[in-house]
């Protein structure tokens, strides 16, 4: 945490005594990889903007004779391209935000947490699975909080006491 109270996100932090004692393979060590984040959904668009052009090119080729079969084509690559525009939406709500969000929805301090993306619905709307534990040792609480990576609502929440009965 930082001292303004967000979250500070620079990677997993995992000493290299630890990792090494570990025999932490190199692609598995946050420590060679450095700092990662969850691409932004819009590139979508990107997938949208090449399936437009191809769209563009096949009832072009259908319109000038080449086959009929094209012009059938080209209204399925327009289908795909205008899934993928539709579905391609800027992620307002980052990994750290989620993260806060989800720490002030549960009632109870967050201890252990991660933020994970997933998608729901046809146009695939991304949200953020976010399970957390309660920040006391052992844990006397868990949870799941979905944050929608749009707008920052909470879309759900479970919380329940952790039984450590065997």
């Amino acid at each position: 945490m930082s001292e303004q109270g967000g979250i500070d996100r620079h990677g997993i932090e995992i000493p290299l005594e630890v990792a090494e004692a570990a025999g932490m393979p190199g692609d598995l060590d946050a420590n060679a990889s450095g700092e990662y984040g969850v691409p932004d959904t819009r590139r979508r668009r990107q997938a949208g903007m090449v399936y437009g052009v191809a769209a563009v090119v096949s009832a072009g080729a259908g319109l000038a004779g080449v086959s009929d079969g094209l012009l059938v084509l080209a209204v399925v690559f327009l289908g795909i391209a205008a899934y993928h525009a539709a579905a391609g939406k800027k992620l307002a709500v980052r990994e750290g935000r989620a993260l806060d969000l989800a720490n002030r929805a549960t009632g109870f301090a967050v201890g252990h947490a991660s933020a994970v993306l997933g998608f729901d619905g046809a146009l695939a709307r991304p949200v953020w699975n976010v399970p957390v534990f309660s920040a006391d040792d052992p844990p006397s609480q868990r949870g799941l909080v979905r944050v929608d990576a749009l707008d920052g609502s909470i879309v759900e929440q479970y919380v329940e006491p952790v039984s450590y009965e065997t």
